[in-house]
């Protein structure tokens, strides 16, 4: 359900881009410029992403004699998932989080923090990385840069409108209903889309793990763990790199949940009950 959920967003990114060259260009070359801008920047970030987010968080590469444990953790996970071994590394930072990127499961990195590590049990730890892998698995890390350049595209677009005017009627004059929407509101309504995007790939990485794990009260526990521990010490971090973290680092900061990277933990720790009973009917059929 959640990769049709994806796939439904994407399509109505797409369907707001064209609508946006409609009524700001009145054609398609201003879009397909706004797309391949959009898409260079985007996808050069998502190319080197990894780079990016284990400089933003100063993660440090970790090698097997370092935290075996870990490593064993992760190797085990990943023979099960028929992952890659990725790179590990670890935050140097009191707050507990995680987070995977990568631009495939070849080039794929998961990072902890030394929190982390040091205040959930094992079985909560096993869940959370678990469901780092379940996004590299996914490849969401893709799934988010195409979001990402759709919305660049139409906010390009938009700002085309505000420098060069709107779009223009057949009488060759400003379109003041066409200008003021895609100005003002598509940018926002493609924000709005690509964190609905992010929270649907929350859920299913959620789901991810605990089909990997057999056991999704592990992962309920740590989310509500680590939401105590958000609002206790919270993570000092970018904004940009939000979306890549397991827990919101921002808890009680947002404006809305519309405009949140993450869903709540009370509707991710539904989503793991509802996983629950799916995997319990599972294995009483056999």
């Amino acid at each position: 359900m959640n990769q049709i959920k994806t796939v439904a967003l994407l399509g109505i990114l797409s369907a707001l881009l064209i609508t946006a060259s409609y009524w700001i260009i009145g054609g398609a070359s201003g879009a397909i410029i706004g797309v391949i801008l959009a898409a260079v920047t985007n996808l050069g970030s998502w190319y080197y992403s990894d780079r990016i987010a284990l400089a933003a968080y100063g993660a440090q590469p970790v090698s097997p004699n370092q935290i075996p444990a870990l490593y064993s953790m992760v190797e085990r996970l990943c023979h099960r998932s028929q992952l890659p071994m990725p790179d590990l590394y670890i935050v140097p930072t009191s707050s507990a989080n995680a987070f995977a990127t990568g631009r495939d499961p070849q080039h794929a990195a998961v990072a902890v923090t030394e929190g982390l590590l040091r205040l959930l049990p094992e079985d909560e730890l096993e869940a959370v990385i678990a469901h780092e892998l379940s996004h590299v698995y996914n490849r969401d890390t893709l799934t988010q840069a195409i979001a990402a350049t759709i919305a660049g595209a139409i906010s390009f677009l938009a700002q085309m409108a505000w420098f060069f005017g709107g779009s223009r009627n057949r009488e060759g004059g400003v379109n003041p209903l066409g200008f003021l929407l895609m100005i003002v509101l598509a940018p926002i309504a493609a924000s709005v889309i690509q964190m609905a995007i992010s929270r649907t790939r929350e859920f299913e990485a959620d789901a991810g793990s605990a089909r990997l794990t057999r056991n999704p009260r592990a992962l309920a526990r740590a989310l509500k763990r680590l939401e105590n521990l958000g609002r206790e010490l919270p993570m000092d971090s970018n904004p940009a790199f939000e979306p890549l973290l397991i827990s919101s680092p921002f808890s009680g900061q947002l404006l809305a949940n519309l405009f949140s990277t993450h869903p709540s933990t009370e509707a991710r720790i539904q989503n793991l009950l509802q996983v629950e009973q799916q995997l319990q009917q599972n294995e009483s059929v056999f």
